[in-house]
């Protein structure tokens, strides 16, 4: 069996969910290459939409994923991947998941703390 990567010009959605905990940290997108790599090296690879390359995650902050095991769902155009994480957190914006926003009252509601400063981290952003 292979993935399915023609469906969505050469990408699959990557949902990253932690092992331990069971929560669903973030969605990347792969193409083979970065999905070859994240098996060859044990740490999610992606594919950056908005740069056009490949991104290893962590690269920056030093937050990387290490793979604990990658499931494929019924159609083989999607990929689950159950990763120990790296650091305090996933997110560019310095929280543990990039879910820390809740629908709550017709409006979205910051209902995490933050994890990190994400400017002393990536810089001035």
């Amino acid at each position: 069996m292979q993935l399915d990567f023609k469906k969505l010009d050469g990408l699959i959605p990557a949902v990253i969910q932690d092992d331990a905990t069971g929560r669903v940290l973030m969605v990347g997108f792969m193409n083979e290459e970065s999905f070859h790599l994240t098996v060859e090296t044990g740490f999610a690879t992606f594919y950056s939409r908005s740069r056009n390359k490949l991104w290893l995650k962590g690269e920056s902050s030093g937050h990387r994923l290490v793979v604990k095991r990658i499931q494929t769902d019924c159609d083989a155009d999607c990929v689950l991947v159950f990763v120990e994480a790296l650091g305090p957190g996933v997110c560019h914006e310095g929280y543990q998941s990039c879910f820390f926003r809740t629908w709550q009252d017709g409006a979205w509601t910051i209902t995490e703390e933050q994890q990190y400063d994400p400017k002393a981290v990536y810089g001035g952003k």
